[in-house]
């Protein structure tokens, strides 16, 4: 018999898959979204420039990479895991992955603590601990229904950090509608994985209020965040409420996992959907002059 040998480290290629490239316009695209609304098209601030950077391949392996270490027991069950949609990692990847979730963040954030200012730095260090928090024991918010999704506002404080380092007013009114959506997409990417969670013994928002209570709580989520952006962009509110509203709908009426799982590739998009509705125009007007 072979001995089994454990990987010393894992090829960049794994790497990728663990951090989920298709998911990146969450921290890559609410950096630059928050950039535009400062009133500045482009910057080449060496802190923001290293900012933009780290929110690729380094800070996405963080959330998802200490997700999949957490989360192996689910996984295994979990039919979705082993492609695009995440890893499924073996039983010799969890140290290589560790180290090099470490290898990658580590210098980032102590260059970025040099380059930006206290407060962005501070807000950037919330984001980092709440992604753990929400992997990790012993709080492992994921196992805790409802904080599990109020915990994915991290994924909104991106959106303020061109703010803080520009010294602009914060966005308030998109970064709370950015939040409200995150907590109605967790919850809404969480009822595919009900069948695969219960069976593991981990308690989330979905597994607790089954899915077409889920289904429900995403839409009041989805409809609280359009509000918020209603006085800011009525196109993108309409366009919020039709795509995140219509998804949470057709879940509500046929409401099982699988129906859910046909769903998801759809709420992979609606950033990119949603976003376009709301980016299109905020780059005209700033190329033209009138924004902010």
């Amino acid at each position: 018999m072979r001995p089994l040998t454990l990987p010393a480290r894992l090829p960049l290629r794994r790497l990728l898959a663990v951090a989920r490239p298709a998911l990146w316009v969450n921290t890559v695209g609410t950096l630059v979204t928050g950039l535009w609304l400062t009133g500045h098209l482009y910057t080449l601030h060496p802190g923001l420039l290293v900012l933009l950077a780290y929110l690729t391949l380094p800070f996405n392996l963080l959330i998802y990479g200490l997700n999949d270490l957490a989360d192996r027991e689910e996984d295994a069950l979990s039919a979705r895991k082993g492609g695009w949609q995440g890893a499924r990692l073996t039983a010799g990847e969890g140290s290589p992955l560790l180290r090099a979730i470490l290898a990658l963040n580590a210098p980032f954030l102590l260059a970025l603590a040099l380059l930006l200012p206290p407060a962005a730095s501070v807000l950037l260090l919330l984001a980092v601990v709440l992604f753990a928090l929400y992997s990790l024991p012993p709080l492992r918010l994921k196992g805790r229904p409802l904080l599990d999704g109020l915990s994915n506002v991290a994924y909104a404080l991106p959106l303020a950090l061109p703010a803080l380092v520009l010294g602009a007013p914060l966005p308030w009114l998109p970064l709370a509608a950015l939040m409200t959506f995150s907590v109605g997409k967790h919850a809404f990417d969480a009822a595919q994985d009900v069948p695969a969670d219960r069976l593991a013994g981990t308690r989330t928002v979905a597994t607790t209020l089954g899915v077409r209570g889920t289904a429900a709580y995403a839409l009041m989520w989805f409809l609280l965040a359009g509000a918020l952006l209603w006085p800011l962009s009525r196109l993108t509110a309409a366009a919020l409420w039709l795509v995140c509203g219509g998804m949470a709908l057709a879940l509500l009426r046929q409401p099982t996992p699988e129906r859910a799982a046909r769903l998801y590739p759809l709420s992979i998009v609606t950033p990119w959907l949603v976003g376009t509705v709301a980016g299109v125009p905020l780059v005209y007007l700033l190329a033209r002059g009138l924004w902010p």
